[in-house]
């Protein structure tokens, strides 16, 4: 299977973390391995970490080659 990892993220209402403040949301990638995620989640994170309703993850998606060829 072949993954492709996204970094995501943005400013949140309130410390749930429930709701994102609209126009603050933001999405990079996708990156071909989870280093290239984790080396630009890192500068996310370290440039936002005065700002405590803001934060960011890394989400993966695994596509499966099969379910491509079905496809096509």
């Amino acid at each position: 299977m072949n993954q492709q990892y996204w970094v995501i993220g943005g400013e949140y209402r309130d410390l749930d973390f429930a709701e994102l403040i609209e126009g603050t949301s933001q999405v990079e990638g996708p990156f071909n391995s989870y280093e290239a995620a984790h080396h630009v989640w890192r500068d996310r994170t370290v440039a936002s970490k005065s700002e405590a309703c803001r934060r960011y993850t890394i989400a993966c998606h695994a596509s499966d080659p099969r379910r491509q060829q079905i496809a096509a």
